[in-house]
């Protein structure tokens, strides 16, 4: 199969991201946009741009029939539909399929197989990864009470078809579990359409560690090593780096074969994540989800590699072998991304759109800035609120911190607050420093950051 032309299903850094790649290959590429964005950077640096709806997702970068419409009308070989809104969408890569196109990411069945939370914990106990005391399905608070009582308190409730922190409650008492149950219930059918919810072991004093993983349509799988993102607000990842600190080197190969042979066992092609819980307590680690997709933080992973994920993305479409065995990945230095975000830490980390009259971004030896923002841009009221990633690389984690320190000190941006006040902080605090990361490390040091300001 060859890709000649692209339709790139998706907006902002990610659509430029990808529009990058391309170039490198040779592949033309054609943009959807919504009336939102067509004037934004990334349709200025496409071959073409085709806008396909209204502002609204729902009317645009969701609507899978309108870009697959687009995508066969412009002569497209292929759809790379980035993160976020389709790229975990089953209907996507089936309707591409039934209309002769290439999709650029794995099949709709692995969507499918790993989209279901329940089922995907089932498939990576068969592979024999380890998965957190749980439950299958829970019809009512009766019954979710019957099972917290049996893993024990705490635990967590979470949607079946879930992903982005909703539909999750922790429940740390059970006079609780009514409550949370109709409220993670009703979030669940308000986010995905499916109020399903299973029941976990909460760990208290967790990490979140992913690995990144490769596989062609031949059954070769390997991995590109692992990232730490424990860093998070809302269960939203803030800071992501790699390699992860404070893990032996048995660990880590035992998470990332854990990753490989999951992968393995389900015959998956493309880029996806595997994502664990790591018990810092207990130094054990624990399958969470996998994302069928590339991942917002993939530069950390290509900067202590030198792998272009995206270019393998479309050579794996492409129908080629994997180019490396996993003896050919080397890793070197350390690597660290900030999301750079249009958010007011202070207020919540509530979003703040608006024009941006001031942008002077940090360059030099060591730093990478993804981004489809400039002076001027207009930051819309109707999409994620990231605006950058920042991703700077050291030999070492101590060189890279410092080096993220000076970058976020350098940069400029205003006419809309910004979360790079508060990510500077993060990056001062002993905590981090020392490598004593967790999911709840911003929640714990949040007031200190508002006695700052």
């Amino acid at each position: 199969m060859t890709i000649r032309r692209v339709l790139i299903a998706n907006r902002g850094e990610i659509a430029v991201r990808i529009i990058r790649a391309c170039q490198m290959l040779g592949i033309e590429t054609v943009l959807v946009t919504s009336e939102a964005d067509r004037d934004a950077m990334p349709a200025q640096l496409a071959d073409r741009a085709v806008c396909i709806g209204p502002a609204r997702s729902t009317d645009s970068y969701l609507n899978y029939r309108a870009i697959v419409t687009a995508a066969k009308a412009t002569g497209c070989d292929a759809v790379h539909p980035g993160y976020g809104f389709l790229s975990e969408k089953p209907e996507l890569p089936d309707a591409c399929s039934s209309e002769g196109l290439i999709f650029v990411g794995p099949t709709g069945d692995h969507m499918r197989k790993m989209g279901n939370k329940i089922a995907a914990r089932k498939l990576a106990r068969e592979a024999g990864v380890p998965t957190l005391a749980g439950s299958e399905k829970v019809s009512s608070a009766t019954d979710a009470a019957e099972v917290a009582e049996r893993i024990g308190y705490p635990v967590m409730m979470k949607a079946a078809a879930g992903g982005g922190g909703r539909g999750m409650k922790v429940v740390h008492d059970p006079r609780k579990v009514s409550d949370a149950f109709a409220a993670a219930s009703a979030e669940a059918e308000s986010a995905f359409g499916d109020p399903t919810l299973y029941l976990e072991r909460f760990i208290a004093n967790a990490r979140h560690i992913e690995v990144q993983v490769l596989g062609d349509q031949f059954g070769n799988v390997i991995h590109i090593g692992e990232r730490d993102c424990s860093l998070q607000r809302r269960h939203q990842k803030v800071v992501e780096e790699a390699p992860a600190p404070g893990i032996t080197s048995a660990l880590r190969q035992e998470i990332c074969q854990a990753a490989v042979g999951l992968a393995h066992n389900i015959g998956y092609e493309n880029a996806g994540t595997c994502e664990f819980i790591f018990d810092e307590d207990t130094r054990n680690f624990y399958f969470l989800e996998m994302n069928t997709r590339i991942q917002v933080e993939h530069p950390v992973s290509e900067t202590i590699t030198g792998i272009d994920l995206v270019q393998e993305q479309f050579r794996i479409a492409a129908g080629e072998r994997l180019r490396f065995k996993q003896s050919d990945i080397g890793f070197r230095g350390h690597a660290i991304e900030c999301r750079i975000n249009a958010e007011i830490p202070e207020q919540g980390f509530r979003p703040n759109a608006g024009r941006i009259q001031t942008w002077v971004a940090p360059a030099g030896p060591g730093i990478r800035l993804d981004t489809h923002c400039h002076p001027g841009y207009i930051v819309p009221v109707f999409y994620d609120s990231m605006l950058a990633k920042l991703i700077v690389y050291g030999s070492t984690r101590g060189e890279a911190i410092e080096r993220m320190r000076r970058a976020l000190e350098l940069f400029a941006i205003t006419g809309i607050g910004t979360t790079i006040p508060f990510l500077h902080f993060m990056m001062g605090r002993a905590e981090f420093i020392s490598g004593q990361v967790s999911t709840h490390l911003i929640d714990d040091v949040m007031p200190d950051f508002l006695s700052e300001i």
